[in-house]
């Protein structure tokens, strides 16, 4: 059974049962406890349920952390702010630069806003829809992370990633994270994915975050980065003046409002 299928059984069985052990998933399934605990920690990382001890409940509905919508919802969702934004962020990228771009679908907007710009680049990316648009264009040249494929979102995560983002140095790292408050800094909903962004900000000489009006002041789950290390925020006409004041404050040296 392929992990998508696993991952869609568990649900259905958490559905069902209402609540179920470790033990009693690993027989239902016909695979091992430690395959089974996987799954349950990377589904609870996108919001599917919740762990207890010994096994699993279904998600809870009060939960303090923001839920991601899933990945082919989001890229329904503003897409006018995200082209407005990846206009702004492409912008500020020089020709001959080499970029770091993490998964997401703001920054799928900012890769066709690069692929049209047919600027002379270097993009190195976890992301296969990224990796993609890019190839197509003749001027610039596109590295794809290898590692684990990941269910939920087209791209590439773990251990291998994160070890070969360490062999590049890059100029910019484009990061769109799940939320943007000033005291907790640029937070992503998934570990896995949290983990690749810090990897890629670790190597670049200049971080430029992309999110939305309404990333901005909520908490998600996992810490990419302090506000303080957020060189450039590129967001939307809608973000409140004070809460861009608030992040400057906290450390953000530069906020963009780009007009849709």
């Amino acid at each position: 059974m392929w992990t998508p299928e696993r991952h869609d059984k568990i649900i259905s069985l958490l559905n069902e049962r209402q609540r179920l052990t470790t033990d009693a998933f690993a027989i239902e399934l016909g695979v091992s406890k430690e395959t089974v605990r996987r799954d349950l920690i990377e589904l609870e990382a996108h919001g599917k349920l919740s762990r207890v001890h010994g096994g699993a409940i279904p998600c809870a509905q009060n939960s303090e952390s923001l839920a991601e919508a899933s990945y082919q919802d989001r890229l329904r969702l503003h897409q006018p702010e995200k082209r407005a934004m990846a206009r702004a962020a492409a912008s500020l990228i020089r020709p001959g630069s080499t970029c770091f771009i993490d998964a997401g679908s703001t920054t799928h907007a900012l890769a066709l806003s690069l692929f049209h710009s047919g600027r002379d680049l270097r993009v190195i990316t976890n992301s296969i829809e990224i990796a993609r648009t890019l190839s197509a264009c003749s001027e610039i040249q596109t590295h794809l992370l290898g590692g684990e494929l990941q269910a939920e979102v087209p791209a590439t995560s773990g251990e291998f990633t994160v070890s070969e983002i360490a062999r590049f140095y890059a100029d910019f790292a484009l990061i769109s994270p799940t939320a943007l408050n000033p005291e907790s800094g640029a937070q992503d909903y998934a570990w896995h994915e949290a983990h690749v962004a810090r990897a890629m900000l670790s190597r670049a000489r200049t971080c430029i975050m992309l999110a939305d009006a309404n990333k901005l002041g909520i908490d998600s789950r996992m810490q990419i980065c302090p506000s303080t290390a957020i060189d450039v925020l590129v967001t939307d006409e809608r973000a409140d003046p004070a809460m861009l004041e608030r992040l400057r404050n906290a450390g953000v040296k530069q906020t963009i409002c780009a007009p849709a």
